[in-house]
């Protein structure tokens, strides 16, 4: 039962993986078990390894230290591996009649001139960024002088963050001289220095009655006002810390970290990772990846959640910086906005990498929390329609990724029994759902597709309706009713006899919200169908010859009771199952009633 490290080898004899255990012998004995309740990526890792090897350590913490250091230096497929690839980057000004300023992550030998090297790429989009909006410096892909005069101004020039050279209005001394006021700024990074001159440089025009440059260098520091202050103080705290969140999909985990020193943000990362099941380890691996390749490690480091190992990263980051570091997961205060704050970051990135927006799997998050369920990306939601139990229906709908997904609703007409219950109802709607399920799940779409949480429209009467139904079926799936208030809003999710208030969690609550009143619609509107539906068959059932299948081929044929009403003869016998003495009874009858 010695600690230590072990490594996967390919039939290469490449390491694939490096991993420390307390008890090495259980541990890589866990790998080679059955693979039933086996994560995904460990699967994949086990189906490639062909050799191990291992080395015994006289405790975990230098099992960890090794570990790193192993992990450091052959940069194993399967370990969590956040390389540190920002490189240098710079700050680029075109070699042209009209310059630009752009951001830049190597020079190259095209005459241009480059300001830098930093090593951090956020610090360069901000302060591009923040030159081109003090400076109204044009951010559009035309070139000038060639383009000049040919094209309208874009919406920049409209809402006064660009001085539009398009138009010829402003000179190409005027626009040169901007440019270099700009690189001012930039190299005096919007210091109270840059002010002072702009500020001395307005007097001076004021004096000469230049007054609409003394307004525009007026309005120019009004900017790099607005601007600095975005970038002041984030937090209170004087200390160094940097802060970890994650935001996931089904197929996709986003690993934010945002850095502060003297309570600004200085940098700011993300990483794309996939096949994330274990979120304590995940974090643990990305900590240690993370500053395994970075010198700064700060004094404070915030997490989002629990992390495997806590105690032995604090003790060796505290070696690697020489000084105290602890690891926290705050829950409220200022501590715990910053790492929301991250989080938000974070599901902004994934959000953009699948064409989503941010505050959708915010929200799913929220809710996952509140719930304290693994996943909510795939939600089906249920509710029941009726008249006083006639033309009893129910409808299904489908939130993806925080989104109706409209391919994937259903509608149900009920047909166990007549007559009003809704809780029969429900039960027997969500027996016909997951009988098709297993009929269908080989498809992985559809009814084949297991939802990761049902919500269903209605408290305890309706949860306790369904649950028997889905042990019985052996469907493990979290399982909420919405209830709502006396003024037929959402109130609160029902589970086991107990409410889950929402109204505090704002962004779980609009989406449950939503869920609600888009299944009520749905299920609404497929009832007044069918209720419309079955009046206009019973008012033909009423004409002699005229059953109800019958009535139901002629509004399949001709849709609405008018166009039946005004056929002739000869268009009714055209219908399939329409004979001549059918047809003129179906005349006799609405010529009677015209009159």
């Amino acid at each position: 039962m010695s600690p230590g490290v072990y490594l996967m080898k390919n039939k290469e004899k490449e390491i694939i993986y490096v991993g420390k255990a307390k008890a090495l012998k259980n541990r890589v004995s866990s790998y080679f078990a059955s693979q039933t309740n086996m994560q995904t990526k460990v699967r994949k890792m086990v189906s490639h390894v062909d050799d191990f090897d291992y080395i015994i350590t006289d405790s975990e913490f230098e099992a960890l230290v090794l570990e790193c250091s192993l992990i450091k230096q052959h940069m194993p497929k399967y370990n969590i591996l956040l390389k540190d690839d920002k490189g240098y980057h710079y700050i680029k000004v075109t070699d042209s009649p009209y310059p630009r300023i752009q951001s830049a992550m190597q020079k190259t030998d095209d005459g241009s001139t480059y300001i830098g090297p930093y090593t951090s790429s956020f610090v360069v989009r901000e302060a591009v960024d923040a030159a081109q909006k003090i400076f109204k410096l044009p951010q559009c892909n035309k070139v000038f002088p060639r383009d000049i005069g040919k094209t309208r101004p874009c919406l920049n020039f409209h809402i006064n963050q660009c001085s539009a050279p398009c138009t010829g209005k402003i000179t190409r001394q005027e626009y040169v001289k901007t440019v270099q006021d700009a690189l001012n700024f930039l190299m005096k990074k919007g210091s109270d220095e840059a002010v002072n001159e702009m500020k001395e440089e307005m007097m001076k025009a004021s004096e000469n009655l230049e007054f609409e440059k003394a307004a525009a260098l007026r309005d120019r520091i009004a900017a790099v006002r607005r601007i600095t202050d975005k970038q002041k103080v984030v937090s209170d705290s004087k200390t160094e810390q940097d802060v970890f969140a994650i935001s996931q999909t089904q197929e996709k985990t986003c690993l934010m970290v945002l850095r502060f020193d003297a309570g600004k943000l200085c940098d700011a990362e993300h990483f794309f990772l996939t096949d994330v099941e274990d979120l304590p380890k995940t974090r643990s691996e990305a900590i240690l990846s993370f500053y395994l390749v970075r010198e700064r490690v700060p004094a404070k480091i915030l997490v989002d959640g629990e992390v495997e190992d806590e105690e032995l990263i604090c003790e060796w980051l505290t070696e690697k910086r020489g000084k105290k570091v602890s690891v926290v997961h705050p829950q409220i205060g200022e501590n715990a906005k910053l790492v929301d704050m991250c989080r938000a970051n974070a599901a902004e990135k994934l959000a953009q990498s699948v064409g989503r927006k941010g505050k959708d799997l915010e929200s799913l998050e929220e809710l996952i929390k509140l719930l304290g369920i693994d996943c909510a990306d795939y939600i089906e939601s249920y509710d029941i329609s009726h008249t006083a139990g006639a033309d009893n229906v129910a409808g299904m709908i489908v939130f993806k990724d925080g989104l109706p997904y409209k391919k994937a609703y259903k509608r149900f007409s009920i047909k166990g029994f007549s007559g009003q219950d809704d809780y029969a109802s429900m039960a027997e709607v969500l027996r016909r759902r997951f009988t098709h399920y297993f009929e269908e799940k080989d498809t992985g779409e559809g009814f084949g597709k297991l939802p990761d949480l049902i919500l269903l429209d209605g408290g305890d009467g309706q949860v306790n309706a369904v649950k028997p139904v889905l042990e019985q079926m052996g469907i493990d799936v979290p399982l909420f009713g919405m209830v709502k208030d006396s003024s037929h809003r959402t109130r609160a999710i029902q589970s086991g006899g107990n409410e889950i208030a929402i109204n505090s969690n704002r962004k779980a609550f609009t989406l449950v919200s939503n869920i609600q009143e888009e299944v009520h619609r749905f299920a609404v509107s497929y009832h007044r169908q069918k209720h419309k539906k079955n009046s206009l068959s019973t008012t033909l059932t009423k004409i002699d010859t005229i059953g109800e299948s019958k009535a139901k081929i002629l509004l399949r044929s001709f849709r609405t009771l008018t166009a039946i009403k005004n056929a002739t003869r000869e268009e009714l016998m055209s219908v399939k199952g329409i004979n001549a003495k059918n047809a003129e009874k179906i005349v006799e009858y609405f010529s009677h009633e015209n009159t």
